[in-house]
């Protein structure tokens, strides 16, 4: 990896994407508090084979010295934009500013950072050590360089990088969370368990996950902003059980329970 990663977020894209990086190279995290910190670095020593490649820290001029700074947060458009307009100063002037978001508009991310030559729409899926694909999307006044380094940058960590349009949802979620939502749909009016609708899809299509396990995993309150990002009708349901508390897998209970 020819590029110095730095990443701001501590949540589980960010751990995710230090973890896959760290394998090739050294990466700086930054977490916004102490107990942020510490669980940034617990996750990474758990997961990753390389963990003294990871720097976790809480000063966000630590990322000064990398060459392609990664913005990791949750999917607000205030809080990504905020968080974007501070990273755009401190970065290095050659550096390449990304974001990991997966519906929002790279082009107002871009013009938040204050750099739009220089910045990509770097969408990573959740696990990031094992899911290969990426999906760059740029904005209009991206210049090649930087183009060509998001790719380098993807190559390097071993995954395929995609370049898709910057439209809300990109290609992946654009597609999949009507499905996911359509089967939401289908459990209000028929009544079946959650395991029977997954255990369909699994078997009969194919498919690794079932769709309300997998909206679980995401994270219901991820689904439910992800699909008003590319306006999708969410199902009430979803918006229930995320007024509930009950977020999915990371809350224990969601479509299913695990506590």
């Amino acid at each position: 990896m020819q590029e110095r990663l730095g990443i701001a977020g501590s949540g589980a894209i960010a751990c995710g994407l230090a973890t896959a990086a760290a394998e090739h190279g050294e990466v700086v995290l930054w977490a916004r508090s102490t107990d942020s910190q510490d669980r940034a670095r617990a996750t990474v020593e758990k997961k990753c084979e390389q963990p003294e490649n990871v720097q976790v820290v809480s000063d966000l001029d630590a990322l000064a010295e990398a060459t392609f700074v990664v913005e990791a947060i949750v999917e607000e458009p205030e809080a990504k934009s905020a968080l974007l307009s501070r990273l755009g100063p401190i970065a290095a002037e050659q550096a390449v500013i990304g974001s990991t978001t997966s519906s929002l508009s790279v082009e107002r991310l871009a013009e938040a950072s204050g750099r739009p030559d220089r910045f990509v729409g770097l969408h990573v899926f959740n696990p990031v050590p094992k899911m290969k694909l990426v999906e760059l999307a740029f904005p209009t006044s991206v210049n090649g360089n930087t183009r060509e380094r998001a790719f380098a940058l993807c190559e390097a960590l071993g995954k395929t990088p995609v370049e898709v349009p910057d439209l809300p949802g990109f290609v992946v979620n654009r597609l999949l969370f009507p499905y996911l939502f359509s089967a939401v749909q289908l459990q209000e009016e028929t009544g079946l368990e959650a395991k029977a609708i997954d255990d369909c899809m699994q078997l009969g299509a194919g498919h690794p996950m079932g769709p309300l396990a997998l909206l679980d995993y995401v994270g219901l309150d991820v689904a439910q902003a992800i699909g008003e990002a590319i306006g999708a009708d969410v199902p009430e349901r979803v918006n229930t059980l995320v007024d509930e508390g009950a977020r999915g897998k990371k809350d224990g209970r969601g479509f299913y329970d695990y506590r």
